[in-house]
């Protein structure tokens, strides 16, 4: 049962990596792409910088995340190897803090230590790691896929406004874009507060005011170096 836990976390780690990087996708290129059209106009220019952007802001998200689940996915694996010797040279401790943890849980003195005693013969080692630090042995973060996650959410999102702004010409294409970043953040913002069972309509405002706020930041700045 904890072996399916922990799977289901893994992939859980992979989709919140996918909504972080689609909601910097979106930020970036929305920054760009109101900042570079306030200051140039050019179309030419506006495609460049924004492409360019968007392909170095996929790899340093990927990258960041990667050294970031890598270094979680080390440390758990430091753990495992402490706890190992720990179950060598202090038995009795260890023994103590899987008894413990069962009071916490309200069971009587009496059965946690019998609990205790039936899992740390039969499985010692997984039965530390899960009581202690909550870590099915075995079963460690992927940085691989975490960065891939972020590398394509990231891409998608950041096209979502980018493909809007080229496509849409004339007096339509501002609205149509900021309406498509508006709806972008909106989906992220309801993912995100599903998997943190969080509120969602609170979730969706937050992330469509911040986003407004985006726009009207980076368009004042390109005006102001324009």
């Amino acid at each position: 049962m904890k072996k399916q836990t922990m799977t289901i976390d893994e992939k859980l780690n992979s989709v919140r990596a996918g909504v972080l990087g689609s909601n910097d996708g979106i930020f970036t290129v929305v920054g760009v792409l109101f900042s570079v059209s306030a200051a140039s106009g050019s179309s030419f220019a506006l495609l460049i910088a924004s492409l360019a952007n968007l392909i170095s802001g996929a790899f340093s998200m990927a990258s960041g995340e990667y050294a970031s689940v890598s270094s979680q996915s080390d440390s758990e694996k430091v753990v495992v190897q402490e706890e190992k010797i720990l179950l060598k040279k202090d038995f009795k401790n260890q023994k103590a803090a899987v008894k413990d943890f069962y009071i916490e849980k309200g069971i009587s003195p009496e059965t946690s230590a019998e609990i205790a005693n039936e899992l740390l013969a039969r499985k010692p080692l997984e039965t530390v790691l899960s009581v202690k630090y909550d870590i099915a042995l075995g079963h460690y973060m992927n940085p691989w896929q975490a960065a891939g996650s972020s590398l394509i959410s990231f891409t998608i999102g950041g096209l979502f406004p980018l493909l809007t702004m080229i496509l849409v010409k004339g007096a339509w294409q501002f609205p149509a874009t900021i309406f498509a970043t508006m709806l972008a953040m909106a989906l992220t913002g309801m993912i995100s507060a599903k998997l943190s069972d969080g509120l969602v309509i609170k979730a969706i405002l937050r992330n469509i005011i911040i986003g407004l706020l985006t726009i009207f930041i980076h368009y004042f700045i390109g005006r102001i170096l324009g």
